[in-house]
């Protein structure tokens, strides 16, 4: 008696396996705010396992070894605060002494050489007596804005509220993530049907090594491009170096958004400061053409290497897809989901090359191995054993 699959039987499982999929991602839509604390700490715990494997296999239990490498991660992040809040603090207080030469900059310089190529009228609207005048020929709208921020400064506060509670509980999960994750992949493992765990097993295989390569090699990148920033615009003599330098740095996930984002802050800070001397500006642009340079060809190929294979233009459109859909979950899962994707896309593909809709309903016709090039050229009929 035949048991194999029918047609129908095989399509009713695919779409069975694409409304589960549906239904799953109804579910992340809507549970995106609670979700964010323990997707973040699902990370640190995928991040964290090796070590603590690496640790049981010493003969150390793994309580203790999750102990271990937790308490490690606290003493990283406690060691970087410390090193950088000192810092930090201090090109704040100059930020906001900086204030009043920005707003001067912005007003007498900025907008001015702003009007001069556009033709707009822009220094005008910050006349205080027109923007009375207006308030009052706008009450009504005013008043509606008015509402709608407050609202929105209502909801800010609960939206704080939930932020401080998603990092008190960050360590906690991540803790349990650490512990239990062996666990949790021996019950996700446990779920998946028994004809297809062979594919599936080769899959998370590549999928890990894909996210391992990603996570740990762009945070380095992240870190290392930080640091080159916030170093080299330090040694030009800019003041906010060490602030727009690690901003850039910790952006810099996004194709060309960090530097981009460097470069407006940097140029705008040294032309502020300088008082529209070029010379500043200049060497600014030099520190973020060097850093890119060693990011292109050093940092990158070195670190992240070549198995991710996403290109950039497919990086920019997930993270602004994922924000799109889920908020600042899906951004936060943009390139996680779309370097699994590349892997089944690349699945997708081997397996398309394979099939009749590629290779059609006649097999390939494939030309004896002892027909050469000049035996091509032979007439007709006439063989090689004749010549």
């Amino acid at each position: 008696m035949d048991l194999s699959p029918t047609p129908v039987g095989t399509l009713a499982r695919r779409w069975q396996w694409l409304l589960i999929a549906v239904i799953v991602g109804w579910l992340i839509y809507l549970l995106a705010p609670v979700l964010t604390p323990f997707v973040c700490a699902a990370l640190l715990g995928w991040l964290g396992d090796p070590w603590v494997d690496r640790l049981e296999r010493t003969g150390r239990s793994r309580t203790t070894s999750v102990v271990l490498v937790f308490t490690l991660m606290i003493l990283l992040l406690v060691l970087a605060l410390i090193i950088l809040l000192p810092m930090l603090e201090e090109q704040v207080v100059e930020l906001a002494a900086s204030l009043p030469s920005y707003r001067d900059w912005f007003v007498q310089t900025a907008l001015p050489w702003v009007e001069r190529h556009t033709g707009l009228e822009l220094v005008a609207w910050l006349d205080p007596d027109r923007i009375t005048e207006w308030l009052r020929g706008h009450w009504q709208q005013a008043g509606g804005v008015a509402a709608t921020f407050f609202g929105y400064l209502s909801r800010s506060g609960f939206a704080m509220m939930a932020w401080i509670a998603n990092l008190v509980l960050l360590p906690i999960l991540t803790f349990y993530f650490l512990r239990d994750w062996d666990v949790l992949v021996e019950r996700v493992a446990a779920l998946v049907p028994r004809d297809h765990i062979g594919t599936v097993n080769r899959l998370a295989r590549e999928s890990n090594d894909v996210l391992g390569a990603f996570l740990r090699g762009q945070f380095l990148v992240m870190l290392a491009l930080g640091a080159i920033y916030a170093i080299g615009l330090s040694v030009v003599g800019l003041k906010l170096g060490l602030l727009i330098g690690i901003i850039a740095g910790l952006i810099s996930f996004v194709p060309y958004l960090g530097t981009a984002t460097g470069i407006v802050l940097g140029v705008i800070a040294a032309l502020v400061q300088s008082g529209g001397d070029w010379t500043l500006v200049a060497l600014v642009l030099v520190v973020f053409v060097i850093g890119q340079m060693l990011e292109g060809y050093v940092l990158t190929p070195r670190i992240v290497g070549d198995r991710i294979g996403l290109h950039p233009v497919a990086v920019i459109f997930a993270i602004m897809a994922g924000g799109q859909l889920f908020g600042f979950l899906g951004m936060l899962l943009a390139l996680p989901v779309a370097a699994v994707a590349n892997v089944l896309l690349r699945y997708a593909h081997e397996r398309y090359r394979q099939s009749t809709l590629y290779a059609g309903d006649h097999p390939t016709i494939l030309l004896d191995s002892y027909i050469d090039k000049g035996a091509l050229n032979d007439s007709p009929g006439e063989r090689p054993e004749d010549k």
